[in-house]
């Protein structure tokens, strides 16, 4: 009888072990599937703008009435639509509405931030509508 309790005792062990390499398997697959896509480029139309993910993939398709593109970096777009500023992500997913008369003229956007002169300033935005930092044109 001990025999057979041993022997159960290791099979239980190895159908753990199994499970535990499938769940960490099927984790890793899962994690490399869910990463970001990356912005590569912007083609604009006359009733268009074509988002292009790192691959050359036609990420997301969006209508010029939406707003006029005003920059763009490898993970999100910005759109002037009247008096306000819009950050999307890649999917299109709004990201956060900036008033025009409180972020001024933009000049870049790069990484996860874009920059915006008004009057005597130069800011520093995030994407998700935070000011990171704020310094004296020159």
């Amino acid at each position: 009888m001990p025999q057979q309790l041993r022997l159960m005792n290791v099979f239980s062990r190895r159908r753990f072990v199994i499970r535990k390499m499938l769940l960490i398997m099927t984790l890793f697959v899962c994690t490399i599937g869910l990463q970001a896509q990356s912005i590569s480029q912007i083609e604009t139309t006359k009733s268009w703008y074509h988002v292009y993910d790192e691959t050359g993939k036609l990420a997301k398709t969006i209508s010029t009435s939406q707003g006029e593109l005003m920059g763009y970096s490898a993970s999100f777009y910005i759109l002037k639509q009247g008096s306000y500023y819009m950050t999307y992500d890649i999917k299109g997913t709004r990201l956060h509405t900036f008033a025009v008369h409180e972020v001024g003229e933009i000049l870049t956007a790069i990484g996860d931030t874009f920059t915006s002169r008004h009057g005597p300033w130069i800011y520093t935005w995030s994407k998700e509508g935070r000011k990171i930092k704020t310094r004296a044109a020159e």
